[in-house]
């Protein structure tokens, strides 16, 4: 049961409320054993952000409402100069690129390569960071004149990164220089290879740098020995903002390269500045596309990234908005995260990542459309193939011993290899598990995982180690490929060694601030705004009110799939609200607690005795050019 401590303060409440006696819904027979609990709120902890600060103050120094001040303070961002980048922030803020390590090294080795007509292999990645990133190399270095090419590995075929074979077609084609995007940094042996075959290798990346723990508990990195190494990660790399993706730093290194190249007269200086602006487009899209985190600079990488990609002369972008039916429409990271961003990830999934770099490189707009068109297809498919290997995991978790692990790792021998990370993410939304999805590869298995907040994946892989052929990652995110007979070894590590509590598997619902509906206006909504781009590390705000009558109800959409609601405070006062997400969970919930037969008088024209609390957050509703405010609710529970 959920309850509330409240203080009114300036037209909102303060903050104080608690959760407690959530019951475990796997022992509730009202509820399917096949799916989370239909009231899954019930299952998580409602924690009011409670951090202090002048907000009254704030607010009249900014001109904000002091909600909007509260907000701020809990995304940690504290003092007058912060917060206004956070609100203001240009790109004249962002950090300068000379400050990532081995950049300006790289950029001049670069600048060389191109005055000597050496060939330069850029060799990127099958995902969205990657093929960005290669496009951001290729599209600098063609524009000075170098001799370039690409190569995006194929995920079945070559795997994640480096590998020999691509190190020697490129030796055999005459390649003078290697140079990664997005991958590198662990490609050890890949690279001394390089080295052996004479060639020059830089590496750009943004991931984590292999270690060793030593026996006084420090870790000894072990770098590549490339020519020059850019990765934010590495130790000595003084670049303030560890949190860039791969396509920003290469985005900060051809800053670097065009700048030198500018000063040699290979292009103007507004030429190069032109370019740097569209390629904003491709380092924003793919900071969203990575679930990078929307704090620092990545806030306004993206915030001028999506202006970029909203009119970019690119004619892959601009087809790929036109299939997509969002031409002329105000983008958010919304749209690059969940309908543009897949269908460059599905390609390398299904087909190759190539494709999708093609259709960047092209200048031709017909081309770009027929590209982008087959691009949302191998996306629409990939949707179907995801479901059913989702329903697969979830029958083995539900009917195993898996359920009972804190670290789930499910073994899918027939599962497409590719959507193993995307599956692996639906799990752990479902259970709030770390989880390991593993498919049959050519040699052996190979599988992602996906992490929550309480557990360092990469770390805790990095304990047993000795039993993969290849890994890597980052704290939330890993790959990994082993030999078939270890899965069961690794589940059973992983499980004796995961340091998790019961309290950690607990979700967490972070409510910015307790605040009636009555609260809300217009101009509130509107300031809101200011807080974008939303994303990881930058939530959409959520408002948290209890005692809210749902009066009645009408269910929308082509599917059946949305809810339309009025409700009612404690004073009477009426609202919209929308519902977007699991109806059948929602309905299954108010069943359990209020009787079908309320329920069915919701929807019956009658008003319902149903009253609940809810976690919501405002909108303005456009409708024949009528503004009207409604809520959207986000959560709910007794």
């Amino acid at each position: 049961m959920l309850q509330w401590v409240v203080t009114f303060s300036e037209g909102f409440v303060d903050y104080i409320e608690r959760c407690d006696g959530a019951r475990d819904f796997r022992e509730s027979e009202r509820y399917s054993r096949k799916r989370r609990c239909p009231a899954m709120m019930l299952m998580a902890k409602w924690m009011v952000s409670a951090k202090k600060a002048d907000f009254n103050g704030i607010a009249e120094r900014f001109g904000i409402d002091p909600v909007i001040a509260r907000i701020i303070r809990n995304r940690d961002v504290e003092g007058d100069e912060a917060i206004e980048k956070f609100l203001h922030g240009t790109t004249a803020d962002l950090y300068d690129p000379a400050l990532l390590k081995d950049a300006d090294k790289a950029a001049g080795i670069l600048c060389e390569k191109t005055r000597e007509q050496k060939k330069i292999r850029v060799i990127g990645d099958y995902d969205i960071d990657g093929v960005c990133s290669s496009y951001i190399l290729s599209a600098c270095l063609e524009k000075c004149g170098a001799d370039v090419s690409v190569v995006i590995p194929h995920r079945i075929q070559d795997g994640y990164g480096l590998n020999d074979r691509l190190i020697e077609e490129a030796a055999g084609e005459g390649v003078d220089t290697i140079l990664t995007c997005d991958n590198g940094i662990a490609a050890l042996s890949q690279t001394a290879l390089a080295k052996r075959l004479g060639m020059t290798v830089i590496v750009t990346d943004h991931h984590e740098v292999p270690y060793e723990v030593q026996e006084d508990g420090s870790r000894l990195e072990t770098l590549p020995e490339a020519d020059a190494v850019a990765d934010p990660k590495q130790s000595g790399c003084t670049y303030p903002y560890k949190g860039i993706c791969g396509a920003v730093v290469a985005y900060k290194l051809m800053e670097l390269y065009l700048g030198k190249m500018a000063d040699e007269g290979a292009l103007s200086a507004a030429e190069k500045e032109t370019l740097l602006r569209e390629l904003l487009a491709f380092a924003g899209f793919a900071t969203v596309g990575d679930v990078m985190e929307l704090t620092d600079e990545n806030r306004i990488l993206v915030r001028y990234g999506l202006q970029q990609i909203e009119h970019s002369s690119n004619p892959g972008l601009r087809a790929l908005l036109t299939v997509n039916e969002l031409a002329e429409k105000k983008l958010t990271g919304y749209h690059v995260g969940f309908i543009l961003g897949p269908c460059l990830n599905a390609t390398g999934r299904l087909d190759t990542a190539a494709r999708a770099l093609a259709m960047f490189r092209t200048k031709e707009q017909a081309e770009a459309v027929t590209i982008a068109g087959e691009l949302k297809a191998l996306n629409d498919s990939r949707k179907e193939m995801t479901l059913l290997g989702t329903a697969q995991a979830m029958e083995q978790i539900e009917n195993t011993a898996l359920k009972e692990d804190k670290v789930m790792v499910v073994f899918l021998p027939d599962c497409h290899e590719s959507l193993a990370g995307i599956i692996a993410g639906r799990i752990r939304e479902r259970y709030h598990k770390p989880v390991f999805v593993l498919t049959r590869g050519e040699e052996g298995v190979k599988g992602s995982g996906r992490s929550i907040e309480a557990y360092h994946m990469y770390d805790k892989m990095s304990e047993c180690r000795e039993l993969y052929t290849k890994y890597g990652g980052h704290k939330m995110a890993a790959g990994v490929s082993m030999p078939e007979e270890n899965v069961e070894a690794f589940r059973t590590f992983l499980n004796a060694h995961s340091g998790l509590t019961d309290e950690d598997l607990v979700e967490v619902i972070h409510i910015d601030v307790p605040m009636p509906m009555s609260y809300v206006t217009p101009e509130f909504v509107r300031q809101l705004s200011l807080l974008e781009p939303f994303g990881n590390g930058n939530p959409k705000p959520v408002f948290a009110q209890k005692n809210v009558r749902v009066c009645r109800g009408r269910i929308l959409g082509k599917n059946r799939n949305v809810g339309k609601y009025r409700v009612a405070d404690e004073n009477g006062r009426e609202y919209d609200m929308m519902y977007f997400g699991d109806l059948e969970q929602w309905h299954a919930f108010l069943s359990a607690h209020f009787g079908q037969e309320e329920t069915d008088r919701l929807y019956a024209g009658g008003s319902s005795a149903i009253v609940i609390s809810v976690i919501y957050y405002p909108d303005i509703n456009v409708y024949r050019g009528v503004e009207s405010l409604q809520m959207v609710m986000q959560g709910y529970s007794v």
